[in-house]
C-alpha cells in the first residue's frame, strides 16, 4: 500500500496514522465480534455498557443511530440475554440500558480476546511507551461538544470495546 497522496492533496501523517490504526483495530473488532455472532455495532454497545448505564436516547445519539434502529439492536441483545432495559434512577420516565450478568461475562471475554489480538502490535511498546501513547490518545478521544452529542458525563470518552 502506498502512502503517496494524489496530486493536489496534502498528506497529514497524523491523520494517516490514526486512520491506519482505526482500520487495524476495526478489523480485529469485526473478526472477534463475528466469532461471537455480533456485528461491530453490537460489539460497540457491549463495550459502552461495560461500566455505565446510559439512557436509550443517549446511547442512540452516541452511536449515531435512530430510535427504531437502536430499539431493534437492544431487542436482539435482550433476546440473547445480554442486555436489559430499566427505569432510570435519575428520571423515572427515561429508560436505561445495562448489561446482564451474561452480557458482562461475554463482554469481559471479548475484551480479553481483543486485547490478545492487538498484543502483537501493542507488545512492541515498552511500558513507558504504552503509558505515553495512552496519554497522547486521551485528548484525541475527548468528545467535541456540539449539537446532538451525548453528555460526556453520561457516556464518558474512554476505551471501549470498539475502542474498548
Amino acid at each position: 500500500m502506498t502512502t503517496d497522496a494524489p496530486a493536489g492533496v496534502s498528506a497529514d501523517p497524523l491523520v494517516d496514522a490514526l486512520v491506519r490504526n482505526a482500520l487495524q483495530v476495526m478489523g480485529v473488532l469485526t473478526r472477534v465480534g463475528a466469532e461471537h455472532d455480533l456485528s461491530l455495532t453490537q460489539l460497540r454497545v457491549l463495550g459502552l455498557l461495560r461500566d455505565r448505564r446510559p439512557r436509550m436516547t443517549e446511547l442512540a445519539a452516541f452511536l449515531g443511530l435512530d430510535k427504531s434502529t437502536m430499539s431493534g439492536l437492544i431487542d436482539r441483545a435482550e433476546r440473547r440475554g445480554l442486555l436489559a432495559r430499566g427505569k432510570s434512577a435519575e428520571d423515572r420516565r427515561a429508560v436505561d440500558v445495562f448489561l446482564t450478568a451474561v452480557g458482562l461475562e461475554l463482554t469481559e471475554r471479548l475484551y480479553g480476546e481483543v486485547r490478545a489480538a492487538l498484543l502483537p502490535a501493542t507488545g512492541r511498546l515498552d511500558p513507558e511507551q504504552r503509558h505515553r501513547l495512552t496519554e497522547l490518545i486521551e485528548p484525541v478521544l475527548a468528545p467535541v461538544t456540539g449539537a446532538g452529542e451525548p453528555s460526556p458525563k453520561r457516556i464518558p470518552a474512554r476505551l471501549e470495546l470498539a475502542a474498548d
